[in-house]
């Protein structure tokens, strides 16, 4: 693994950051190089320098061929991240985007539910080590995947059966938010773009987020860095 303790963060947009999860990066000595190709950005060529490849979620979606941003990030993803065998992890439309990269569906339900809040995930058989029980997190999407042929299912609810999966053992997508923060939960449930969702079948009140985050956030950040030093960190596969 290099050594230089960068990681390449993918974000959709502005106003966008890394949560708990670029705390917790930061405090271990990371360097967290920022791009967003729907702002204009380019991509790394050179994944070399990078320890870890991170593609955050946004209000976009996977399926968005005519923005030049997630058509390049689509690339990438297969042109460049897979092919280096960086570690990656993609969030929520990272992991939608990693998804139909490797050949799966991606797309709305079909019923207009979706799934916004704090949801339980389980493992599936193959997840037990990813996920060693049963844990509350945080969600906020529209969109699902199906899990792709080539890669192992890891987690899933009754709700939403895609909410994790590896591939080759270096990249890893989830659907859920283990970077959450009460500031982005506030963000979120109040943004112009957000605030609507609330009301769809499956999105949970402002209120109601809030509270779950005070009872849930300690098992999320503790998954989160078992996570990181038992996966995209050490070079570990699942």
């Amino acid at each position: 693994m290099n050594s230089s303790k960068r990681i390449a963060t993918v974000v959709h947009q502005e106003i966008s950051t890394p949560g708990l999860l670029g705390r917790n990066l930061t405090a271990r000595g990371f360097t967290l190089d920022r791009f967003c190709p729907c702002l204009g950005d380019a991509l790394p060529d050179d994944l070399s320098l990078y320890d870890a490849v991170i593609v955050f979620g946004g209000p976009q979606s996977a399926t968005d061929d005519d923005n030049p941003g997630i058509a390049s990030e689509l690339h990438w993803i297969e042109h460049a991240v897979l092919p280096s065998k960086t570690p990656m992890l993609g969030i929520c439309l990272g992991a939608q985007e990693l998804a139909r990269v490797l050949g799966a569906n991606v797309g709305p339900r079909g019923d207009g539910e979706v799934e916004i809040g704090y949801w339980p995930v389980s493992p599936t058989e193959e997840g037990k080590a990813f996920l060693p029980e049963t844990t509350s997190f945080f969600q906020w999407h529209s969109e699902t995947f199906d899990i792709p042929q080539s890669a192992v299912h890891l987690a899933q609810n009754e709700r939403f059966q895609g909410q994790a999966f590896s591939y080759d053992g270096h990249a890893f997508g989830i659907e859920f938010h283990p970077e959450i923060t009460r500031e982005m939960i506030n963000r979120w449930c109040t943004s112009e773009r957000g605030r609507p969702k609330l009301q769809l079948t499956g999105a949970k009140p402002h209120d109601n987020q809030l509270a779950d985050h005070t009872e849930h956030a300690l098992a999320a950040r503790n998954w989160l860095d078992y996570f990181l030093d038992r996966y995209l960190l050490s070079g570990s596969s699942a």
